[in-house]
């Protein structure tokens, strides 16, 4: 995913974390490695058939011909309504959301939000998705869950009328930032129509004091910039920016009620817009304008929402929509080319959640990637990968996922550390129980 780089045959690399060395192989090196494998868990190196004559790696893995890339990032999404999947399908958005969503939510307790935060982390690896930009009720909970899976989160506040302050979201923004390499955390609030505009305001002067982005809910359906206007006389976007809210950026979620000036407004305070086609579709909130906010200039990263509003957790999907729903609504079977919407997926993503050593497969680079098997019907014959990835790819050929120089999930099996019969048998009795 580099620029100007194109798919080669190769070997990677990869000591403790990090990746090494990206190139063509080596034949005249030699390899003590163990190429029998061990336990996926302990990987710290991932080869071709040849590596580094003095290095005696953990494991040696032959990709036999498939894909290495990087893995994907869902730059939006809230995982521990996993206990909402399936639940509150099939009704308008404002019933859904609060004559459904909310009273459900009422009854979560921190225990319940890290088990079945574990069941969206699952899902995530099966998706290839190696980091995820999370957004829900108590941030420390999600911490937890991917630190004891062994998964990258980066959390957003989610402060709102109804619960939250802005000297809270400070202290959970130094004390999430302190909890565990695999952890950040950026400032945000849930939305405009959520939060008084006194406290919008106030966590604008925190952002200007630390020199920190902000993210947010932005723009996601016609009524919520219509009553914005109605409350301050301009749209979501121009009154954050009036009130200072984007002077260091930050990322909107959805964006899909944007005028040309907003989006130049997206440009000019580097503000990321993260699209969530599916969950915007099945919500009837409508398709966001992606052809024109990449012709703006505006950097974007693609979410999946979270698992009432989607209902799955699904990368390939995303991508997917995200191309096509451009092209019959510009009527132009051009539009959306499928390698952009691979970087949305991607170094557009890493981009938006601040993950600048996450982003592409290079020496000094975060080991998270995936193996995309290549040998399955729909992968073949390889006109063109990158367009069978984003038309004719699925979860089914996530092969492998690496998160930190560890493999997570490789051939249907987890390894993190838990069983994952159990973390579905708790998600269940969570459920059973309210």
């Amino acid at each position: 995913m580099e620029p100007g780089k194109e798919i080669f045959s190769g070997e990677l690399h990869v000591e403790d974390d990090r990746i090494t060395y990206v190139g063509t192989a080596d034949s005249s090196a030699k390899t003590d490695s163990d190429t029998t494998g061990s336990n996926p868990t302990d990987c710290a190196a991932v080869g071709g058939s040849n590596a580094v004559a003095e290095k005696a790696w953990d494991r040696e893995i032959d990709c036999e011909g498939n894909l290495l890339m990087p893995g994907f990032k869902n730059a939006h999404t809230h995982s521990a309504m996993t206990f909402l999947r399936s639940f509150a399908d099939d009704l308008p958005l404002q019933e859904w959301l609060y004559n459904r969503v909310f009273p459900m939510e009422a009854k979560l307790t921190k225990e319940y939000q890290v088990e079945l935060a574990k069941l969206g982390i699952l899902e995530y690896l099966t998706s290839g998705i190696t980091a995820n930009f999370d957004m829900y009720l108590d941030n420390t909970c999600h911490a937890i869950a991917s630190k004891e899976l062994g998964f990258r989160t980066v959390l957003c506040g989610s402060m709102n009328d109804f619960g939250g302050t802005v000297p809270e979201t400070e202290e959970e923004f130094y004390r999430l930032n302190d909890f565990s390499p695999l952890i950040s955390c950026k400032l945000g609030f849930h939305a405009e129509y959520t939060t008084k505009g006194e406290t919008i305001e106030e966590l604008a002067g925190l952002a200007q004091r630390l020199k920190e982005p902000v993210y947010l809910h932005l723009s996601e359906t016609k009524k919520e910039v219509e009553e914005c206007v109605g409350r301050y006389g301009m749209s979501p976007v121009k009154y954050l920016d009036s009130v200072g809210i984007f002077e260091y950026g930050g990322g909107g979620f959805h964006g899909v009620w944007m005028d040309e000036e907003d989006m130049d407004i997206c440009v000019k305070k580097n503000v990321s817009i993260v699209s969530n086609p599916a969950s915007n579709v099945k919500l009837a909130s409508g398709v966001a304008d992606l052809c024109k906010l990449q012709e703006k200039g505006v950097n974007l990263a693609l979410g999946t929402d979270g698992p009432a509003s989607n209902n799955a957790l699904d990368m390939f999907r995303e991508m997917y929509l995200a191309a096509t729903l451009q092209k019959v609504t510009k009527m132009d079977a051009a539009a959306m080319d499928a390698a952009q919407v691979l970087a949305m997926a991607t170094t557009g993503g890493a981009r938006a959640m601040g993950l600048s050593d996450c982003d592409v497969l290079a020496p000094g680079k975060k080991a998270d990637l995936i193996m995309i098997n290549m040998h399955r019907p729909n992968m073949q014959p390889e006109n063109n990968i990158v367009k069978n990835i984003v038309y004719s790819g699925s979860k089914e050929n996530v092969k492998m996922t690496m998160v930190d120089g560890k493999i997570l999930y490789e051939d249907g099996t987890f390894f993190v550390g838990e069983d994952a019969e159990k973390i579905y048998q708790r998600a269940n009795e969570i459920i059973r129980s309210m």
